[in-house]
């Protein structure tokens, strides 16, 4: 049912996702993004969109009676995954938690997380320590926690969330693992071993500046915020910006595009600081652990390439457990595989790059859910999605225990 111009209600956006099944629906979709203006979710880019697979994007109010139009008269199949964006996200803050300040179930602010990495760190010295591994463009520190027990020459997992902006459950589970490693050290046997044994380094947001902007302006942003001489677009996609095969597929050299790979390789402040961190301490860190949303996805490397990396056997056999793990709490089905294939190719992803580093273990998690709210999943879903992920992080950190290198 289309409304009427003559109807008051308001226009809201609306998610679509479109069936595709060949080369001609591509082509269509081609066309459809060079005539109106689309914000792909899922791939990222037109140019990633493969035959057989569903591609879901955002059209403003304006445009959405021009995209049925195009879809109908094109006889694309699809649906409408989001009627009413804008009430999506108001109810998003669904949480029962009426606390103010920081708290796990809820989305926090940049200001809250901050203060809350100062804080946690004063709580728990023996656990805890904070160190600030740089600045974004916009000036802000990035702060990095340490997660274990003090000991000499411990081996190291790094984890970071917050790549993508928009995706906010991603920086929620980085806050919640934290909670979750002080709550049940020295209770629970696991992760006390885990504690004990290993160093997690946790970046509860690497896009800090974007983050902010999505609290402030517009909550679908998914770059960084820099700019660049020459170019009224502003932002570079973070994880199109590492030195792995950098540009060379589902990457944009346009700094409009969301899928922007930067001018060069580690352009972004963000990125080269992650970036150094890792490089000084790869003698340590024995997997690397990037944490997005949405899909519901275990990837290993590569993205960038279609060839599979020497350990694939290994990789493969470790997603497929851990993600049998996670669906033992909700029955959360993930699927699993290479970046490249299972998703679509995308070079100068932290994952490759890690890997390439000689990392052995690297994955990318592309939490909940797949589709039904996306980039929005309501606050009420931050407890079993971080709770399922918990089990695949103890799970996933105790064969890297158990198979150091």
């Amino acid at each position: 049912m289309s409304i009427g111009l003559e109807n008051p209600l308001p226009l809201s956006e609306k998610v679509f996702r479109v069936n595709v099944e060949d080369e001609n629906h591509i082509n269509l979709l081609h066309k459809l993004a060079s005539t109106t203006q689309i914000d792909f979710w899922k791939p990222d880019s037109v140019t990633q969109i493969k035959p057989h697979s569903t591609v879901d994007f955002r059209v403003k109010a304006e445009d959405i009676f021009t995209v049925e139009d195009f879809l109908e008269r094109n006889e694309l199949q699809y649906e409408v995954l989001i009627s009413n964006l804008r009430s999506v996200l108001e109810g998003q803050f669904d949480s029962q938690v009426r606390a103010t300040g920081h708290s796990y179930k809820k989305y926090n602010n940049w200001e809250t997380i901050e203060a809350w990495t100062q804080q946690v760190t004063s709580e728990n010295p023996g656990l805890i320590s904070r160190s600030a591994i740089g600045t974004t463009f916009e000036g802000r520190t990035m702060y990095l926690l340490k997660v274990g027990k003090a000991g000499p020459n411990k081996p190291a997992i790094f984890m970071d969330c917050g790549f993508h902006a928009r995706e906010w459950i991603s920086p929620a589970f980085c806050q919640w693992f934290v909670r979750e490693a002080i709550r049940t050290y020295g209770h629970e046997t696991h992760m006390t071993e885990l504690l004990d044994k290993l160093d997690f380094y946790v970046l509860p947001v690497l896009n800090i500046d974007g983050y902010v902007y999505t609290w402030t302006k517009n909550r679908m942003w998914r770059k960084t915020r820099s700019t660049r001489a020459g170019s009224n677009c502003i932002g570079t996609d973070p994880n199109r910006n590492f030195d792995a095969g950098w540009c060379k597929i589902g990457a944009s050299r346009s700094p409009c595009d969301e899928t922007y790979c930067g001018p060069a390789a580690e352009s972004e402040r963000e990125t080269k600081a992650l970036a150094n961190f890792i490089r000084s301490n790869l003698s340590s860190i024995k997997a690397y652990l990037t944490i997005h949303s949405y899909s519901q996805m275990m990837l290993y490397p590569y993205s960038y390439d279609y060839k599979l990396t020497e350990n694939n056997a290994e990789l493969n056999a470790l997603a497929k457990a851990t993600v049998k793990k996670l669906a033992t709490l909700h029955g959360t089905e993930y699927t699993y595989g290479p970046g490249a294939t299972t998703i679509y190719p995308a070079a100068g992803g932290s994952d490759d790059w890690a890997y390439d580093q000689g990392i052995k273990y690297s994955f990318t998690f592309e939490l909940r859910d797949k589709g039904r709210y996306g980039f929005v999943l309501p606050e009420s879903q931050i407890q079993p999605t971080c709770e399922e992920t918990m089990l695949a992080i103890k799970h996933l950190a105790r064969y890297v225990l158990e198979h150091l290198y």
